[in-house]
């Protein structure tokens, strides 16, 4: 039987296919009668499912990560696509092939983090490219950033998503900033390289998305900070104090308001342009990804998406139905 992909789903469609298990919850009704929540997965995004009148064997039976034979029926739900299980089968990891379950492969991965280590490793600055060498360095670092996503929810929450955030980052950075004479493009590069890193620790994402007990109580603008201080330490040279303040600057400040977690906003050219640039790049992929969506009987517009705010008109080839095409990423 041919795949059908969540982003390729319609209303009142029988499903019998295997997903991967993003997140499961087993909850009770007012009536005390179990069911499971959960979010399914394959490499065009997630959707939600409910199985009602489940129990706590079945609930203990599989975990998040796992790979699942789901039979049943979809339907719209407050504007979104959710599924109805009738039945779930446990299925063998080694029986379904990954590239159907994750948007980025290894080759790419890999490809994402040579085009990174490319670019650091041009910095200009002494400092600076002596400073990214020292993160690169560090293996256990190095084999996360492969794997973090860069996010729960909103944008390039999959594996390889975070990596390839930074690195589409990276060449906005090199496409903007000799647009702007105030900038400094070695700086701003090792900002974007930085802004978001210590998500590698923050985050947990070997099953189940989630937060560590450090994200949760520290997070990662202060995470990132603290490591920068101490690979700084590593140094032969110490870094120029002003390069060093206004890196830590850059990493509190990037999500661009009080409001929104940062501790601090943008008080220099490099970092209000890292701001901007970060949320162009993590809302554009939220469009894309919802544009990707199936919506049902209205194919000119997604249903509301939360992360966004709104519905999204669907232009080119993803409002002409080539979902396909609407997936695709510029290549890094």
């Amino acid at each position: 039987m041919t795949r059908r992909f969540i982003n390729e789903l319609g209303e009142n469609e029988t499903l019998d296919q295997v997903f991967r298990v993003q997140s499961k919850r087993l909850r009770s009704n007012r009536n005390g009668n179990l069911y499971l929540q959960m979010d399914l997965a394959d490499r065009s995004g997630a959707v939600n499912a409910m199985l009602w009148n489940a129990n706590q064997q079945l609930g203990e039976s599989f975990e998040a990560g796992d790979y699942m034979r789901v039979q049943g029926k979809t339907q719209f739900f407050n504007g979104s696509m959710q599924i109805i299980v009738s039945t779930l089968e446990p299925v063998d990891a080694d029986s379904v092939d990954p590239v159907d379950f994750f948007p980025l492969t290894d080759q790419q991965v890999n490809e994402l983090f040579e085009r990174l280590r490319q670019i650091l490793s041009s910095l200009s600055n002494d400092a600076l490219r002596q400073l990214a060498e020292i993160y690169l360095a560090d293996a256990e670092l190095v084999e996360k950033i492969q794997r973090a996503p860069a996010a729960m929810k909103n944008h390039h929450a999959y594996h390889g998503g975070l990596l390839e955030h930074i690195v589409s980052l990276l060449e906005l950075v090199k496409r903007v900033a000799p647009h702007y004479a105030e900038l400094d493009e070695d700086l701003l590069l090792m900002g974007a390289f930085l802004h978001d890193l210590a998500k590698v620790d923050e985050l947990i994402y070997d099953g189940e998305l989630g937060y560590s007990d450090e994200g949760e109580l520290v997070g990662h603008l202060v995470m990132g900070v603290v490591t920068l201080q101490e690979k700084a330490r590593q140094l032969e040279q110490p870094c120029p104090p002003d390069l060093l303040l206004r890196l830590k600057h850059m990493i509190v400040s990037h999500h661009g308001r009080l409001d929104y977690g940062s501790p601090k906003v943008p008080m220099t050219p490099e970092a209000i342009t890292l701001h901007f640039l970060d949320d162009l790049d993590a809302k554009l992929q939220a469009f894309r990804q919802a544009t990707a969506m199936d919506a049902g009987n209205n194919p000119g517009w997604t249903n509301y998406v939360p992360a966004l705010g709104r519905k999204l008109y669907r232009t080119g080839t993803a409002r002409s139905g080539d979902k396909e095409a609407a997936q695709q990423r510029p290549a890094p």
